[in-house]
């Protein structure tokens, strides 16, 4: 193995938790087959030390840099976003600031042939990783403009002003530094869209989100509906609170045996929302997601807000489980309505769409099924990796 790659993450892509640490570990499992990798990754203070987690193979040496602990209270995030505001700072670019010195420190003397930036947060490190890289490629898992302005419109009051303005600074922080970069990645064609207007010179490629290829799980139904991903995550706190207030109540009174689930981590942050209520189980993180899915009779999306795909429908595809999603909830993906998915829009719509399902076996059993195809045709990693022929060594074209 002669090539050799720098993989600069945001956050670590082992343990799998989440759809983050999901697609950054697909692309590092891809750079591993061909290339000797470097990784440096960043690391919460709470977080698992990665370097127990990642499998043996995957990294030639990996250098992790400890974030400083930063409260998750509503009123620090608070304080923390007025300061940003002040600033003109959008959320993130600031927890990842300042660590120059330490990436540069990490790659002294060595030179890469291809480096991959993780997350737009970490773009601002293109100048020292292009400095001992041929060629540079940034992953936007979403674009960050985009995922502020439709958090604005989904919002209200001062939530939405902070939105439209962080929606700003994204996008001139994005028309500086994605145009730095050899190569960008996109996580569907819509993303792809929207960045070819905001950096029209930029070759961007469609690189899916993906998951590992498992074989589907045994589907032994509870009578229950599942939500799932990261509860801290903003548009699934959104997604969360409008189901709750909005769906759940009609659902719950029509279908008394009817238990909600929501599964992922950092649980505590939606706690106060389905609180009081017994038929809402809130679990937090599982051992194995698609285990967990394949026991509801349905999985929704009720989703407002968000940019990206979102790896709660390609789990749930992956598990055979058939998906109610918003419109937006499925952006980016072959959904086809009534066939590996169920689009509602409104919340009477998604409630009427809940029950139809709920009350007819064959139909959640056809679409189910529909969606493990989907999975198994385009979401797995081996698949993933095909759209990336452009990052063989033998296929590189130095810039």
């Amino acid at each position: 193995m002669n090539s050799s790659a720098l993989f600069l993450s945001a956050e670590a892509p082992y343990p799998l938790a989440g759809g983050g640490a999901l697609r950054s570990a697909s692309l590092l499992s891809f750079l591993a087959r061909d290339y000797a990798v470097d990784l440096i990754t960043f690391r919460e203070p709470s977080a698992p030390d990665p370097r127990l987690h990642l499998p043996p193979g995957l990294a030639r040496r990996v250098h992790v840099i400890e974030l400083p602990v930063n409260a998750r209270h509503s009123l620090a995030r608070l304080a923390r976003n007025a300061g940003r505001l002040v600033r003109r700072v959008p959320p993130l670019m600031d927890r990842f600031a300042g660590f120059g010195s330490r990436i540069a420190e990490a790659i002294d003397g060595r030179h890469y042939d291809l480096a991959i930036v993780e997350h737009f947060w970490c773009a601002p490190y293109c100048e020292p990783v292009a400095a001992a890289s041929d060629i540079t490629v940034l992953d936007l898992h979403n674009i960050e403009s985009v995922w502020h302005a439709r958090s604005a419109r989904a919002a209200h009051g001062a939530p939405a002003l902070a939105h439209r303005a962080f929606q700003n600074f994204c996008r001139r922080l994005e028309e500086r530094w994605l145009p730095r970069f050899t190569y960008l990645l996109a996580a569907s064609e819509a993303d792809a869209e929207q960045l070819r207007h905001i950096s029209p010179g930029s070759t961007i490629s469609v690189y899916p989100n993906s998951i590992p290829l498992t074989p589907p799980p045994p589907r032994i139904e509870e009578d229950l509906i599942v939500f799932s991903g990261n509860l801290e995550y903003h548009p699934n706190v959104g997604a969360v609170r409008y189901f709750r207030d909005e769906i759940w109540p009609a659902l719950r009174a029509h279908w008394p045996g009817l238990v909600w689930r929501l599964i992922g981590k950092n649980p505590q942050t939606v706690a106060k929302i389905v609180s009081g209520d017994d038929r809402i189980q809130l679990s937090g993180p599982v051992d194995d997601a698609l285990l967990e899915l394949a026991r509801a009779k349905v999985a929704i999306v009720p989703l407002l807000a968000g940019s990206g795909t979102r790896v709660k429908i390609i789990e749930a595809w992956a598990a055979g489980v058939p998906v109610v999603s918003t419109s937006l909830g499925a952006e980016g993906l072959p959904s086809r309505a009534g066939d590996n998915i169920v689009l509602a829009d409104g919340a009477p719509a998604f409630r009427d769409a809940v029950s139809a399902l709920l009350s007819n076996p064959p139909l959640r059993d056809r679409i189910g099924r529909a969606g493990r195809y989907q999975f198994e045709r385009e979401f797995t990693w081996e698949a993933a990796w095909k759209r990336l022929h452009f990052l063989y060594p033998a296929n590189m074209v130095r810039s």
